[in-house]
């Protein structure tokens, strides 16, 4: 992270910490007074230089990306420095900089505990699914599916269709011929051949919910 520096307007301006100035490992020090706004306006570059290290520290502790934790403490020094002026007289500038980045940083949590929660919800699905196709797919006999009983649940299904709908399902199903080819031989839309088939799939689905998974209908 690169630091910044603003240039003042005047040097008076420019306020300089005293050497004897001590800061324990929290964000406290033992001298504020030349911190104090708006006497600090112009010595932003100071605050930053003193205080981004420990910002990014603390924000780090927190939100556990570096990267983040440093554009966290560069938006909130650069909120200090546009609202500067409007500042009350005594406002701890430190402290007002780490309000600043606690927020950013509360933030980016609770939209990380937001998105993780969603990602979870996701997550919890798509378990759920793969579990049913796991228990489905241990279940199924192969050989079910040509058991007499099972073809002719199909055949008689398939001889209630419409007329329309059955010769459209047995040029599909039985001549193995594409949507394309079906909607060319009987002069139909290719939107009008998955109609039909769509429909004779939810009768046999229906008719054979009680033996087979309605996903074997996919290989009738």
């Amino acid at each position: 992270m690169h630091k910044i520096g603003i240039r003042c307007r005047s040097a008076n301006e420019f306020v300089h910490l005293p050497e004897h100035s001590t800061y324990s490992g929290s964000m406290q020090t033992e001298k504020t007074n030349n911190l104090q706004a708006p006497a600090a306006a112009s010595s932003f570059t100071e605050i930053f230089n003193q205080y981004q290290e420990r910002f990014i520290l603390f924000a780090n502790s927190y939100v556990r990306n570096q990267a983040v934790a440093e554009d966290i403490c560069m938006e909130a020094m650069l909120i200090y420095w546009e609202k500067r002026d409007s500042l009350q007289p005594g406002t701890n500038i430190p402290a007002y900089i780490l309000t600043i980045v606690k927020n950013r940083a509360l933030n980016h949590l609770q939209h990380m505990h937001v998105r993780l929660e969603v990602e979870d919800r996701i997550m919890d699905h798509a378990s759920r699914e793969l579990n049913l196709r796991i228990s489905t797919l241990e279940a199924c006999n192969p050989s079910d599916l040509f058991s007499t009983e099972i073809q002719e649940i199909i055949h008689d299904t398939i001889r209630t269709f419409p007329h329309q709908t059955q010769k459209v399902f047995m040029m599909s199903r039985f001549e193995n011929l594409t949507n394309r080819e079906i909607a060319e031989k009987l002069g139909l839309s290719i939107k009008s051949v998955e109609f039909h088939i769509t429909k004779g799939l939810k009768v046999l689905r229906t008719n054979l919910k009680d033996y087979l998974p309605s996903w074997v209908l996919l290989v009738i």
